[in-house]
C-alpha cells in the first residue's frame, strides 16, 4: 500500500496539538501507512510538556512498520537549544531541511503524497515564498505553472498569482498562464472525478473595469477564456468579483481568481475550517491544512482538526 508523508510544519504553531488529536480520529489501516517527519525529541517535549500520552517511534525509512497504534517518526536530525523557545534560524533550518526531505520522499513510487502542516512562510528565507513555490521550484517549475488549489466537497477555487504584492499582479497575469492553469484543473478533475468542471474565471478591477479596450479583462482575460473555450473546457466570464460569492459561486465546480485575496478571503468567510490547499503541477500530491501557524493559540486546546483530517482523507482517496 502507497505510504503518506506528513511533515509537522512551523515548530512554533499548534501542529503538535493537531497532530495528538488527529492520532486516534484517523483509521487504523491508514495508520499504518503514515509517517511523520519531524524531529523526534522536539516532539515529544512538545508532547510531555502539553501532556500528551502517545506512543512515538522513531523509524529509519518508510518501509519500516510498526504497531498501528504508534506515530512513527521520520527523524530530521538537528538539535533545538530550548524547544520551547525556538529561534527563527533554527525554525527556518528545521523547515527548509524537512522540505528537502519530503521532497524526495514524495518522488519514491511507493509513496502516495506528501502533507505538510502549517508554515510561516518567513521561514522560507529568500522572496518570503511559500511552500507551493518552494516545491515547485524544487520540481523544477520554470513557467509558474503550478496551480494552488483550495478545495472542500462544495467547491474549489484557485488563484492565478499566488503569494505576490497587489502591486505585482497585473504584469504577472498573462493569457499563457492562465490557458495553463486552468487546463491543468481541468485534467486533474476529469483524471480523478471522472467528469468536466463548470470553471467561473474572475475578471481583475472592479466591475471587470468596464471591459475598457486597455483593461487585462480586455487584452488578457477575455482571450483566455475564448482560447479555452476552442477546447471544449466549460468556463464562463469574466465575473464580477464582487458579486460572485454571493450566490452564483454555486453554478460552479470551480472559480478562478487573478490574485489569492481575490477568493481566498471570501472563500474562507463562507466554509471556514472545511477547506485544503492542495498544488497541482507537481512531480506528486501535495496537500496542506487551509490555515495559519496560529502561534496565538499554542497551549490552549482550541486547534481546529477538521482541516488537517480532511487533508489525509482526501489524499487516501485521490489517484495517484
Amino acid at each position: 500500500m502507497s505510504k503518506i508523508i506528513i511533515f509537522s510544519g512551523d515548530p512554533v504553531s499548534i501542529n503538535s496539538e493537531i497532530i495528538f488529536k488527529s492520532w486516534k480520529k484517523i483509521k487504523k489501516s491508514l495508520r499504518k501507512r503514515i509517517y511523520f517527519l519531524t524531529n523526534y525529541n522536539l516532539i515529544d517535549a512538545q508532547f510531555k510538556k502539553l501532556k500528551y500520552k502517545l506512543n512515538l517511534k522513531k523509524v529509519k525509512n518508510i518501509n519500516e512498520l510498526s504497531n498501528e497504534n504508534s506515530l512513527k517518526i521520520l527523524n530530521i536530525d538537528l538539535k533545538f537549544q530550548n524547544p520551547f523557545k525556538i529561534n527563527t534560524k533554527e525554525s527556518s533550518k528545521f523547515v527548509i531541511k524537512s522540505l528537502n526531505t519530503g521532497h524526495k520522499l514524495a518522488l519514491q513510487k511507493n509513496v502516495k503524497g506528501f502533507i505538510n502542516l502549517p508554515i510561516n512562510k518567513k521561514l522560507l528565507k529568500k522572496n518570503n515564498i511559500g511552500v507551493t513555490e518552494f516545491l515547485a521550484k524544487k520540481c523544477k517549475i520554470k513557467d509558474n505553472s503550478e496551480v494552488m488549489l483550495i478545495s472542500n466537497n462544495n467547491l474549489k477555487v484557485s488563484p492565478i498569482t499566488t503569494h505576490i504584492d497587489i502591486k505585482k499582479v497585473s504584469r504577472k497575469i498573462d493569457s499563457k498562464s492562465i490557458i495553463n492553469k486552468v487546463k491543468k484543473i481541468n485534467t486533474w478533475f476529469k483524471f480523478n472525478f471522472n467528469k468536466k468542471p463548470k470553471i467561473g474565471i474572475l475578471g481583475l478591477n472592479p466591475h471587470n473595469a468596464e471591459f475598457n479596450k486597455n483593461s487585462e479583462e480586455k487584452t488578457k482575460i477575455v482571450p483566455a477564456i475564448k482560447k479555452l473555450k476552442k477546447l471544449k473546457i466549460k468556463i464562463d466570464g469574466p465575473l464580477s468579483a464582487d458579486t460572485v460569492f454571493i450566490n452564483n459561486y454555486k453554478n460552479y465546480d470551480v472559480i478562478v481568481g487573478m490574485y489569492h485575496d481575490q477568493i481566498l478571503g471570501p472563500f474562507k468567510s463562507i466554509f471556514k475550517f472545511k477547506a485544503i490547499n492542495i498544488t497541482l503541477g507537481l512531480k506528486y500530491t501535495r496537500i496542506s491544512p487551509d490555515h495559519g501557524t496560529a502561534i496565538d493559540l499554542i497551549g490552549k486546546n482550541k486547534a481546529n482538526i477538521e482541516s488537517f483530517l480532511e487533508c489525509i482523507n482526501v489524499l487516501d482517496k485521490l489517484k495517484q
